[in-house]
C-alpha cells in the first residue's frame, strides 16, 4: 500500500471538485435579480459545498488521511470553525 494518493484518486477528486465549483456557481446565481443577498437556502448551499470541497482538498492533496487523527481534527475543526462563522456573519447581515 502506498501512502501518497493515486493518479486515479486525484483526477477524481479534481473532477468532483470543478463539479461542486459548478453547483456553487449556478445556486449563487439563482433567484438574484440585481444586487442582492442570497437566499438562505442558497448561502447554506454554498457553504456546504465550500465545506467539502475544503474537507477533500485537505484529505486527498494535503493527505491528511494518511496522518493522525489528532491532525485531521485540528484542520477540519478549524474549517467548520471558519464556516461557521461566514455563516453566522451571513446570518447577522441577513437579520440586521
Amino acid at each position: 500500500m502506498t501512502i501518497m494518493p493515486g493518479t486515479r484518486r486525484l483526477l477524481t477528486t479534481w473532477a468532483t471538485l470543478m463539479a461542486l465549483t459548478i453547483v456553487s456557481m449556478v445556486s449563487a446565481r439563482l433567484d438574484q435579480d440585481g444586487w442582492q443577498a442570497l437566499p438562505l437556502w442558497s448561502a447554506a448551499l454554498v457553504v456546504l459545498v465550500t465545506g467539502f470541497k475544503a474537507r477533500q482538498i485537505l484529505l486527498v492533496y494535503l493527505n491528511l488521511r494518511q496522518s493522525t487523527g489528532a491532525w485531521r481534527g485540528a484542520f477540519i475543526g478549524m474549517i467548520t470553525l471558519t464556516l461557521l462563522l461566514i455563516s453566522a456573519g451571513y446570518l447577522y447581515a441577513r437579520l440586521m
